[in-house]
């Protein structure tokens, strides 16, 4: 039996709308929750072994405060949490959120006629047996020369302050200048499909 024959009870552990979509495209009824977590606390050499650290700690952060509202007497019948974690990788360097727009232009800049990558973990624990699982996965993202109008137009909408790298791949102005994505776009988005159905099942 496949988990979406089971009426699974699902927290999904991040704000993201791109997230949202995808387990919503997947057929999965959940409900929300924010870690809140410091990520800068968190640092990791690797990129894999920072996105995973970061999934890890977000579902640490959500645990506690169900644990805590339990203890009020605000019980909680959700059997899954699935939490996630992305970041680009660009020359080698790791990039997070943008801390300022003259950063995401900066960003954008370098990304306009070359090449990217996007490193995505997903972190699925069962919240009845404290089974957790955890895996990452990679993507690499293509792109055609991305003209200063529309650099500013996405920078003036604010939009990239909010993803990893500000690259925002499903967004209208930057999707025609996507020459080629290697591996997954829901990767790329924030949420493999295919890694976190996995975790789901092992976790079951």
């Amino acid at each position: 039996m496949s988990s979406k024959e089971i009426p699974l009870k699902i927290i999904l552990g991040s704000k993201s709308m791109a997230r949202r979509q995808i387990l919503s495209d997947m057929g999965y009824n959940f409900t929300t929750m924010t870690a809140d977590i410091d990520e800068q606390a968190i640092r990791k050499a690797k990129p894999e072994e920072l996105v995973v650290a970061l999934a890890e700690a977000k579902a640490d952060a959500i645990i506690s405060r169900l644990q805590s509202a339990a203890s009020l007497g605000e019980g909680h019948d959700a059997a899954i949490l699935i939490t996630a974690d992305t970041v680009v990788v660009y020359e080698g360097m790791i990039r997070e959120k943008p801390s300022s727009k003259d950063e995401a232009r900066e960003f954008i800049k370098g990304y306009s006629g070359g090449q990217a990558a996007v490193v995505g973990s997903v972190c699925v624990t069962n919240l009845r047996t404290g089974l957790r699982k955890v895996g990452w996965d990679q993507a690499e993202v293509y792109f055609y020369e991305i003209p200063t109008q529309i650099i500013d137009s996405l920078i003036d909408e604010g939009v990239t302050l909010n993803v990893a790298g500000g690259l925002m791949l499903e967004h209208p102005l930057t999707l025609p200048f996507v020459k080629e994505v290697i591996g997954t776009a829901d990767t790329v988005m924030g949420l493999s499909k295919a890694l976190t159905e996995q975790l789901i099942q092992e976790t079951l």
